[in-house]
């Protein structure tokens, strides 16, 4: 099959991209380095054009109240696009619990995301993921300074990358779920937690207090951002990852 990858050239979409081909597919990545504008439309007919299916991957650029934009208007001309191409299957990557926490401009974007898709009329793929590994080091810095790091005890499940960007390509070859899979890590852990054994295994001296008020996961109430029954855990475990 072909596949148009939009934002293939990011974390996830770069390793979508050279699975799909792996498998024998041919995915082509674009992005603004290619001639693609979601926001203008430009260069997304040429694109799409004798996709079969199409995978966006791409990211507002920022996470505030700019973020619902982007995301109607990417979606808006991707779904023309895809609408005017004929494509068979549209795919998006979205987040673990996403709808369940409106408090943050942010996931309120991905939902829209995702109600957008739902209602194009387009057949279609969803898969949330949880918290990435490669990403908590980041989370953590949002509330640090030299001494100390303030977190609140969200539970978290992070999960690697490239799991996450195996199950985007294998639901991607697959047929349409019009539906949503979530995909997690195989552990929970409280976000201060995690912070403790980051720190930890980078040998960084400085401490974690609990902050409940602390950063963008104290919006977060109970544990929302964990996968329920029916989900797809990963085998990565977070331990072994950090000390790898």
């Amino acid at each position: 099959m072909k596949f148009a990858v939009i934002g293939g050239t990011g974390l996830i979409g770069s390793q979508v991209v050279r699975n799909l081909n792996d498998a024998g597919h041919e995915a082509v990545p674009h992005s603004p380095s290619t001639g693609v504008d979601l926001l203008t439309g430009q260069g997304l007919d040429a694109a799409l054009d004798g996709a079969d299916v199409v995978v966006n991957l791409t990211n507002s650029p920022t996470f505030d109240d700019a973020s619902p934009a982007f995301f109607r208007t990417s979606m808006d001309n991707l779904v023309a696009a895809a609408k005017k191409a004929g494509t068979g299957h549209f795919v998006i990557l979205s987040i673990v619990g996403v709808d369940q926490v409106p408090e943050l401009d942010y996931y309120r974007a991905k939902t829209l995301q995702e109600d957008i898709l739902k209602n194009s009329g387009v057949p279609y793929s969803i898969v949330r993921a949880t918290q990435f590994m490669e990403f908590v080091g980041a989370v953590l810095s949002w509330t640090a300074d030299e001494n100390t790091v303030r977190l609140p005890s969200t539970p978290i499940q992070p999960i690697t990358a490239a799991e996450v960007a195996a199950a985007v390509s294998e639901v991607s070859a697959g047929k349409p779920l019009n539906g949503t899979l979530d995909v997690g890590g195989p552990d929970v852990y409280p976000l201060d937690e995690l912070g403790r054994i980051t720190l930890s295994a980078k040998g960084d001296n400085r401490s974690v207090t609990v902050d409940e008020t602390a950063g963008m996961f104290s919006a977060v109430r109970g544990d929302v951002l964990t996968t329920k029954d029916g989900a797809r855990l990963a085998e990565t475990h977070y331990l072994d990852w950090i000390k790898s």
